[in-house]
């Protein structure tokens, strides 16, 4: 009798096994095939955000939400409509003398301003932000999401930013 519910045991282990292994094969085919699909500019409808106190743009989602606009109009905050962690932020500030030092730059826009891109990923939350000095005016871009999308969000962030202007 226990050799009849051993091989019970090792048949339903089998199948189990089976089981476990068909689902993860559907698993792991459904994650590759939602991460080969690239970003596509084209498949995006924008508009930009045109900042005329500090003369900078930048191109966002067309659908995207307005989340706020400083009395000061330095910059905007917007948020995708698919989740309000999703944000994009934009300001600008005039820097002291003093304060003007030569950063290293690790990042050129294709208008070919130079600037520091820094992507920190946190335990909650992921951003990228990019800083730009000109002059006396400090610019800075950042996008953000939740830790776990921002993979995602990634190529579409780095997008934005490359499209960043400043009005010469």
């Amino acid at each position: 009798m226990s050799i009849i519910s051993v091989k019970t045991c090792t048949s339903k282990q089998n199948i189990y096994t089976k089981y476990k292994s068909v689902a993860g094969a559907i698993a792991l085919s459904l994650l590759l095939w939602g991460c080969s699909k690239p970003f596509s500019v084209s498949d995006t409808q924008w508009k930009t955000y045109s900042n005329s106190r500090y003369g900078f743009e930048f191109p966002y989602p067309s659908n995207w939400n307005v989340l706020a606009t400083p009395e000061n109009a330095d910059g905007i905050a917007l948020a995708s409509p698919r989740s309000q962690t999703v944000q994009i932020r934009a300001w600008a500030s005039n820097r002291l003398p003093d304060a003007i030092n030569k950063n290293e730059t690790n990042f050129q826009t294709t208008q070919g301003v130079s600037g520091v891109l820094l992507v920190d990923i946190g335990q909650k939350v992921g951003s990228m932000k990019l800083t730009i000095t000109q002059g006396q005016v400090t610019y800075y871009w950042q996008g953000q999401s939740l830790s776990q999308e921002f993979s995602d969000y990634y190529p579409f962030f780095y997008y934005i930013a490359q499209q960043y202007r400043i009005k010469v």
